[in-house]
């Protein structure tokens, strides 16, 4: 039976526009507590330690890994669109609820709430899109919607930043929190098609989420691109977290200059570097099998050093210089690596490979990283603590480029 497309029509458009505004707001929630450190640390109700701060950002992400198989197994069965807006409606609501934190126990409660409501829209968003559009156009597709991570990141940092130093800090949780509850409403609306639509028949057979996760663990191509997307989100965990931080502390820049100078970095090289990585992973798949894991494992290769210098130059010109084309690199890997998850698993079981990819990428990855760096941080220093941050790209980018030539050289599924 031929399967009915819903190809990249107006309704598919319309869906990939919505869901990418919503992972701007997503994003924007999840890091304006990095924007908010310095004076969270300051404030009389809260007083936190660096390790204290890192575990804000670990709580949230710890509920999101455990939660997303959840909404994994749920996702590739249910309506999908109802489940978007209830994750995107608990997050909002969570986000607002920090604002009226007592104490470290009530802010760890309501930011690892926010980590529910990303889980149910971290694990269906992929999938809906795959279904939006064809595999040959994926690779750009996701490059618009991931596009919203540095745009939504890059907000977190300024909007929190300068609403804290106008209003407080209180008041920065709820400005960010507000919008969600809108965006709940819309996403009620995008378009729901059928699983395996712009799959090949016979390509997406239907199977139990026991079944689903046996096939995943059998996967080896699946299995070396989420190690290496561990590795990856480990050292960009740790960056976005701590570098708002590290340009207060160690390069003397004001705090609501700092977040601005760096959401403004992390908001250009994102979009110039995911748009790029995924334009060029789509062109590149015309001559590699492996093009997505290429373009990932040579660009996080080639952040390391980049990195380095970055938190090493004493010279702010080349500081700067270094962090810019340090996060065009990192930025690249983003479309092309979630093209390759969505590309590698049949389509039913999309949701559910991208649920396990969340809770092995966080577990291995900016689950520890924040709150190890705060620890090296208290032991030492902030400039000492972050070096761990290039070793890490390093890994990840070998593992994605070993992984490359060898599944060139097998012939792995692209």
């Amino acid at each position: 039976m031929e399967v009915a497309s819903v190809g990249p029509g107006r309704a598919a458009k319309w869906g990939l526009a919505v869901l990418t505004f919503v992972n701007l707001f997503n994003y924007l929630d999840r890091f304006v507590v990095a924007a908010l450190v310095e004076s969270l640390k300051k404030a009389p109700s809260l007083r936190l330690t660096d390790a204290q701060a890192g575990l804000l950002m670990s709580g949230f992400v710890v509920v999101y890994m455990i939660v997303s198989p959840i909404f994994g197994a749920f996702g590739d069965r249910g309506a999908r669109p109802r489940l978007v807006a209830l994750g995107v409606g608990i997050w909002s609501v969570a986000t607002m609820l920090g604002g009226f934190a007592r104490g470290f126990g009530s802010l760890f409660l309501a930011r690892s709430t926010v980590g529910v409501g990303e889980a149910a829209y971290g694990t269906i968003a992929p999938a809906l899109l795959a279904d939006y559009f064809p595999k040959a156009l994926r690779g750009r597709v996701f490059a618009v919607f991931y596009a919203a991570i540095p745009i939504g990141s890059a907000l977190g940092y300024v909007l929190g930043g300068l609403v804290d130093a106008r209003w407080g800090w209180r008041a920065a949780f709820f400005v960010a929190g507000g919008p969600g509850l809108l965006l709940a409403l819309l996403t009620l609306g995008i378009p729901d098609p059928p699983r395996g639509c712009n799959d090949a028949p016979g390509e997406a057979p239907p199977v139990s989420w026991r079944a689903a996760y046996a096939a995943l663990a059998r996967n080896v191509p699946y299995v070396v691109t989420v190690a290496g997307y561990a590795a990856y989100t480990f050292g960009l965990g740790g960056l976005a977290f701590w570098m708002p931080a590290f340009l207060e502390r160690v390069r003397g820049v004001p705090q609501a200059e700092a977040t601005v100078q760096f959401g403004t970095i992390v908001v250009i090289t994102g979009f110039v570097g995911t748009f790029g990585g995924g334009w060029l992973g789509d062109w590149a798949l015309r001559f590699r099998r492996q093009a997505y894991l290429w373009v990932s494992g040579l660009a996080t290769l080639a952040a390391a050093p980049f990195a380095l210098v970055a938190l090493r130059a004493s010279n702010p010109a080349v500081a700067t210089a270094a962090l810019v084309a340090a996060e065009l690199l990192i930025f690249a890997s983003t479309g092309p690596i979630n093209s390759a998850i969505v590309n590698i698993v049949p389509a039913e079981m999309r949701a559910t490979a991208v649920a396990v990819s969340i809770f092995a990428i966080h577990v291995f990855g900016d689950v520890p990283s924040p709150p190890l760096v705060g620890a090296l941080s208290d032991a030492t220093s902030l400039s000492t603590g972050v070096l761990i941050l290039p070793a890490v790209f390093l890994l990840a980018g070998l593992v994605w480029t070993i992984g490359a030539a060898v599944g060139d050289r097998r012939g792995w599924a692209a």
